[in-house]
């Protein structure tokens, strides 16, 4: 008989998953999706809790059914080199190029940068990543105690702030729910915002850090796939039930404060000027101190993540050694600003994001599908041709790629060849004919050539 998980060991499942996606872009995306779709802010909220919410816990489920002891298990069927290759590809994004200098920049923006004049703005970004990455060096070392730490008494704290301004903002919000709709949001606000919802990286997250969350459940004695990923849907449909609450309390926070603010340049700067409308100086003091302290153990869930998997691949190197690689990278990166990070990623994600996509969906279909490398290659292999069409168009040099994308010059919309005549290109998915595609000739191949499944994982 299936024994079930006892109150205290649901509710730290469900503690757990949480804190695992709470950090520097689930605060500041929605707010600044909230000011960008207006009036459309509720189409908008859906299209992010799409890929911000369930993309992740359908990654977590993938990796219990598969009985993942790590992401490379996903990526198996295209042998080792190529998972090799895609792991480091995948932490790079998530550690030093993004997720990680991402986090720096909020926690900046979020403290000494609103008491900095502007021409000692870069020095004082300098300055204060150096010390926040040393910080995050140390913390990787200690992390059962800082983490404890952070996710008992810190995080639940500025939870707790944040529910009292989503109240204060219903019974005296800056504005109302009409505001105006920006030009992404008018035509297609659904695929716009889960687009969007890509800047969270949760997705890509959930494949390296939701081991953990697997490794736990199986310590609590649930070996079964089945049973694991039974857990994972019950908890995690939970866990990201609260977070999805806290997303449309954020969403609508950005579209009411357009009562009293203008579109700020990132969710950053919209969260503080929110924070001081309704606690004034209290407000920017608290957002200084709390917000980095919330978005300070994703990086440190990020950094040493890298290292980890790096060691495991290149156990020559220590793990210190590769955590320094990972903290020095994205110190360097973190010196490009909050701005600059955010519109370098965005091409980055248009091109991972649909890979990742694609590689839940067949793990999760692997029961019934099997995992060959002939799937594999041919699924995962025309789903990057397609997202590197979607992701050339936000890359700053798109205007050079002679007229093969669309690209902007001087608020101008210039429309390429790829958006002219591929399906669903002009919005950013034309992946999904190109895996559509992949998929069927891989299955195909599969069956033709009676190619057997690199495991066998079974239905229980």
């Amino acid at each position: 008989m299936e024994k079930k998980l006892t109150w205290r060991q649901n509710l730290l499942m469900v503690s757990l998953i949480f804190g695992m996606f709470f950090g520097a872009g689930n605060l500041i995306f929605p707010v600044h999706l909230g000011q960008l779709a207006g009036a459309a802010w509720g189409q908008a909220t859906f299209g992010f809790i799409l890929s911000a919410v369930l993309l992740p816990l359908l990654a977590l489920v993938a990796l219990g059914v598969t009985r993942s002891s790590s992401v490379f298990d996903l990526i198996k069927p295209l042998g080792p080199r190529v998972s090799v290759v895609f792991v480091v590809i995948l932490h790079f994004c998530l550690s030093p190029l993004v997720v990680a200098p991402r986090t720096a920049t909020v926690a900046y923006s979020f403290s000494l940068a609103n008491w900095l004049p502007a021409s000692a703005q870069q020095l004082g970004l300098m300055i204060f990543s150096f010390i926040y990455f040393i910080l995050v060096y140390w913390a990787c070392l200690k992390a059962d105690s800082i983490t404890s730490v952070i996710g008992k008494y810190l995080n639940p704290a500025f939870l707790i702030l944040l529910a009292v301004v989503f109240v204060l903002a219903l019974v005296w919000p800056m504005g109302d729910l009409h505001q105006h709709i920006t030009a992404p949001y008018q035509s297609t606000p659904v695929l716009s915002s889960t687009i969007e919802g890509y800047n969270t990286v949760d997705a890509l997250a959930s494949l390296v850090l939701g081991v953990t969350i697997v490794h736990a459940i199986e310590n609590m004695g649930y070996t079964k796939p089945a049973h694991v990923a039974k857990i994972i849907v019950k908890s995690g449909t939970w866990a990201l039930i609260g977070l999805s609450l806290v997303y449309v309390g954020l969403i609508m926070l950005g579209t009411t404060s357009l009562g009293k603010v203008d579109i700020s340049a990132n969710g950053a700067i919209a969260l503080t000027q929110i924070m001081m409308n309704y606690f004034g100086s209290f407000g920017q003091i608290f957002l200084a101190i709390m917000g980095p302290v919330a978005v300070f153990t994703t990086a440190m869930g990020e950094s040493s993540s890298m290292a980890h998997d790096f060691h495991r691949a290149f156990p020559k190197v220590s793990y210190e050694a590769w955590l320094a690689l990972a903290v020095g990278l994205a110190f360097l990166v973190a010196l490009l600003g909050l701005d600059k990070i955010i519109a370098w990623a965005v091409p980055v994600l248009l091109i991972m994001y649909p890979v990742a996509i694609i590689l839940v969906l067949l793990n999760l279909l692997s029961p019934w599908i099997g995992r060959t490398k002939a799937l594999f290659e041919w699924s995962i292999g025309l789903t990057l041709i397609g997202s590197i069409g979607d992701g050339l168009t936000q890359v700053p040099f798109a205007k050079l790629l002679g007229g093969f994308v669309s690209y902007k010059e001087n608020g101008v919309e210039h429309v390429g060849w790829y958006q002219a005549h591929v399906f669903m290109a002009s919005e950013g998915f034309s992946w999904l004919l190109f895996a559509a595609a992949g998929l069927i000739i891989g299955f195909a191949i599969q069956l033709i050539k009676k190619s057997p499944s690199v495991d066998a994982p079974t239905v229980n």
